[in-house]
């Protein structure tokens, strides 16, 4: 015997004790799945027989039935559960997560269940016991159908048990396993020749059926109905002696075997309703298409089952229509919206479509509540002055991995709203019939041929939109999603974990500091510098760098000159309306100019404007917005000088270090001379004290050569190096070549300001073309340059051990003075430096990479800002970690 069970469901097992319910469910259920009841006694008491604890371990018990409930697990319940007020908390608990109740009683001879207690140790109490809990059974069963349970299996005698086998069965509403692609259509509404017009521009081909085949189809039709007494699902063809209207045969096909999912409401208001109900009905019995029921086609169903209906919001147009097809187009009907599921889970539960939506704590779950939501939404109780009940908005409150698809509210145009759309653009009413592609998330409209039902709600879909909801959403940030402890999945497969006090951190910053939020898609990584160098009086040379990408297999690279700037991330817009648009921002121009951190550079609010246009007239001359089909850009670049932006920085650290020093080591020399001439011994002190002004000498001549005076725009330099994103693409499968040359085509546009970066590409099997790359770089530090920055020729890169370092940074000796100080060249100074370690900061090089590419493809793909923000905020969260600063 195999007793089919819902594969999310609770299963309660109802019996005596010793009557085998732990056995069974050891047998059938995994260890995990299996609660009992003697188990949480222990948990409280160490004894599981402890009956003392009972009220306590059932609280236990149903906590952590809730739990596993909530998180979608199937549940079995080892306890007696023989008195009807002992199963009532379970199915409560099965009602409020949506999951089928399911009973299994063992209904087992009293004198087996004693037999079986004598033999445990554990269960001392006498056959009274036993006879009570059979009696409570027994009165029990007569009551147990009309408790909820969707199934019961009552086992008598034990031979059965032995025999039984269980089968997990999906629930109607998993197509999981459904992987697409899709193209799903909103509300048709009876709109027939919409629907096949936009079909087609799907490229969908659809079949009429020839006057023979139809003759030939109708007699075996009336032949099929003659030896079977019921309609053929298949033709919907009707009698020919009928009086009543036919409908033409069509069928429709895909060349690249694409499926339809419609979202219901196919029938009221519209023209034509039979013609769409018998179009979609032959797709979904041709396995071309899935359907889900609209509120509208459950109350025609009802009107067909000769419920007392009003004929009102279109449903007159639709029986008047159907009137004219003869019953058996009826009762078709009547039977195909009966057995449509409320909502599908699809593409292993990454797509749910549902006629209204569905909120996450509702999908793949089965309850009348479910079905409520599918069919209308959330409605607060009220009704608005159209009388029209006012709905709940539930997208703006969802937060679910799964991207929702529905309809049954009209929307003037289809719009993301936290990876939920509604595709229901108002065809009936004039406006669109709308499908949208998946995975492709492209939408694809039909304009209505004409207004076909005046809608008792103001509908214009000529009215353009100058902020999609997801905008206005996104004006009131929550703390919420971008605090605490978080784990953030990436693309590259990289599991970030955000700790709750460097968020804390990153808010702070964000908070006090940061530009306007709607601009911050993107922080740039840390980068890890190469290995330390084992040559004399250096600390970083390019010989490590290339045996670690050799290393990784990665067989050629690029230099990159490391320009003597801040790191600055640059929006440009093509105007102000891009702006609005895409970013949601009014008046604040056309684009921005932040650092690292995501604090605006310039103070100068007219400076940053002029800067901003210069780079836009640049764009423009170069055709940059036509060759890359955007209307805006984000880049990755170097802002030249570094004053500009670390002015109080050089002036307060380094530049006071420097002149302390100037003025320090002199008189000391000159002291140390004096005592030599009065017969001390001083040379070696004197050569040290000497050595040591050297250094800062190279010292002040090594952050001087990065400021200079900034009287005018033309004064600054910008140096682009990645085209980080445009509209609806993240330049990260581009190699490093495209970016540098695409740049510096734009660069020539502008030479004032645009700076091209210059680059060398060295083969690491070639010793020559590592000599070369070597000694351009030596060439660069000597000139007074920062160094270089290597990185593999594709922009990510994956090896045996994982991913692979996007970029190392090869400073410059004098640069380093810098950073480690003026006498850092000291050999004692030296040799403890070598020492440093580089794992921590690859880390988390590695794991900020991974997080700005999430970021930059989360909105290019539109998804909301607190999703884009939780990678954002993590990168700045993970600055806070303790790594050396200097590396």
């Amino acid at each position: 015997m195999r007793i089919k069970i819902p594969e999310l469901s609770l299963i309660v097992l109802i019996g005596a004790s010793g009557s085998g319910k732990s056995t069974f469910a050891k047998k059938h259920f995994k260890s995990t799945e299996i609660l009992s009841s003697d188990y949480c006694r222990a948990l409280i008491s160490d004894d599981e027989c402890n009956q003392f604890v009972t009220k306590e371990a059932f609280e236990v018990l149903h906590f952590i039935v809730a739990k596993r409930l909530a998180a979608g697990k199937l549940t079995v319940i080892d306890a007696t559960s023989v008195k009807t007020e002992d199963r009532k908390p379970l199915l409560a608990l099965a009602r409020e997560y949506h999951v089928l109740p399911a009973a299994i009683v063992f209904n087992i001879p009293e004198k087996i269940c004693h037999e079986r207690n004598k033999q445990r140790s554990d269960r001392n109490f006498g056959p009274h016991v036993i006879r009570y809990q059979r009696g409570e059974l027994r009165r029990s069963l007569r009551y147990i159908k009309r408790e909820g349970f969707k199934n019961i299996t009552i086992f008598d005698a034990v031979e059965k048990i032995d025999a039984i086998e269980i089968k997990r069965t999906p629930l109607w509403n998993n197509l999981k396993h459904e992987h697409g692609p899709f193209d799903i259509i909103g509300d048709v509404h009876g709109c027939f020749d919409e629907l096949t017009e936009l079909l087609e521009k799907l490229g969908y081909v659809i079949h009429t059926a020839s006057q023979s085949q139809e003759k030939n189809q109708l007699n075996q039709s009336q032949e099929n109905n003659k030896s079977t007494n019921h309609i053929d699902k298949e033709n919907l063809e009707v009698c020919k002696s009928s009086p009543k209207r036919k409908l033409k045969k069509i069928s429709v096909t895909h060349p690249k075997n694409r499926k339809m999912i419609f979202l219901g409401d196919l029938v009221d208001r519209g023209p034509k309703t039979p013609e769409v109900l018998q179009l979609v009905m032959n797709m979904v019995t041709a396995g071309i298409a899935f359907c889900i029921p609209g509120n509208h086609d459950v109350k025609l169903m009802r009107k067909l089952k000769g419920k007392n209906v009003k004929l009102i919001h279109g449903l007159a147009e639709s029986v008047q229509q159907l009137e004219k097809l003869p019953p058996e187009f009826h009762q078709q009907t009547l039977e195909f919206i009966d057995s449509l599921v409320s909502h599908y889970q699809l593409d292993g539960g990454k797509l749910v479509v549902a006629h209204a939506g569905m909120n996450e704590k509702l999908q793949g779950r089965a309850s009348g509540k479910v079905r409520e939501f599918a069919l209308y939404g959330e409605t607060t109780g009220e009704t608005d002055q159209f009388g029209l009940p006012v709905r709940y908005n539930w997208a703006a409150d969802y937060r679910g991995q799964a991207t929702v698809v529905y309809g049954h509210t009209p929307v003037l145009e289809a719009e993301w709203l936290n990876n939920t759309i509604c595709i229901d653009t108002g065809c009936v009413f004039g406006g669109q019939l709308t499908a949208l592609r998946y995975p492709e998330r492209e939408l694809v409209s039909i304009p209505a041929k004409q207004i076909y039902y005046e809608s008792v709600k103001p509908f214009s879909p000529h009215k353009k939109l100058t902020i999609s909801s997801q905008q206005e959403l996104d004006e009131v940030l929550d703390a919420e999603d971008v605090t605490g402890k978080r784990f953030i999945s990436t693309r590259l497969n990289i599991n970030v974990t955000i700790q709750a006090n460097n968020a804390t951190a990153a808010l702070e910053v964000m908070s006090r500091f940061a530009v306007n939020p709607k601009w911050l898609i993107y922080l740039p990584p840390t980068m890890s510098p190469s290995d330390t160098s084992k040559l004399p009086k250096l600390l970083e040379y390019p010989t490590e760098a290339f045996d670690y990408y050799r290393k990784s297999n990665i067989e050629k690279v690029i230099c990159e000159e490391k320009h003597m700037g801040s790191r600055t991330i640059v929006i440009v817009c093509r105007d102000e309306g891009v702006a609005q648009k895409r970013f949601g921002i009014k008046n604040e121009g056309i684009g921005i100019c932040y650092t690292r951190t995501g604090r605006r550079f310039f103070t100068d609010t007219s400076l940053e404007t002029a800067f901003l246009t210069k780079i836009q007239l640049a764009l423009e001359k170069s055709d940059f917005w036509t060759e890359l089909k955007t209307d805006w850009v984000c880049l990755d670049c170097e802002l030249m000088p570094w004053s500009t932006k670390a002015q109080s920085l050089i002036r307060q650290q380094y530049a006071a270090v420097g002149a302390a020093s100037r003025a320090a080591l002199p008189e000391a020399v000159t002291v140390l001379q004096q005592a030599q001439a009065r017969g001390v011994e001083t040379t070696a002190l004197i050569q040290d004290y000497q050595t040591r002004l050297e250094m800062v000498t190279q010292y002040v001549d090594a952050y001087r050569s990065y400021c200079w005076p900034v009287n005018n725009i033309n004064d600054l330099k910008l140096a682009p190096f990645h085209i980080l994103a445009t509209e609806g693409q993240v330049h990260s499968d581009k190699n490093h070549i495209w970016h540098i040359e695409t740049l510096a085509q734009l660069c020539k546009y502008d030479k004032d300001i645009l700076m091209a970066t210059s680059y060398k590409i060295v083969k690491l099997s070639h010793q020559e073309s590592e000599e070369k790359g070597i000694a351009w770089w030596q060439a660069l530090t000597e000139k007074g340059g920062e160094g270089m920055v290597i990185k593999p020729f594709d922009f990510i890169n994956k090896g045996k051990r994982g991913w692979i370092q996007p970029a190392l940074k090869c400073r410059g000796r004098e640069y380093l003075r810098i950073i480690y100080g003026p006498e850092y060249t000291a050999s004692k100074n030296l040799e403890r430096l070598r020492a440093r370690g580089l794992s921590t900061k690859r880390s988390l090089a590695l794991r900020e990479f991974a997080l700005g590419i999430e970021a930059l493809e989360r909105f290019v793909q539109k998804e909301p800002l607190r999703r884009v923000h939780e990678c954002v905020f993590g990168v700045l969260a993970l600055e806070s970690e303790p790594v050396d600063p200097r590396l």
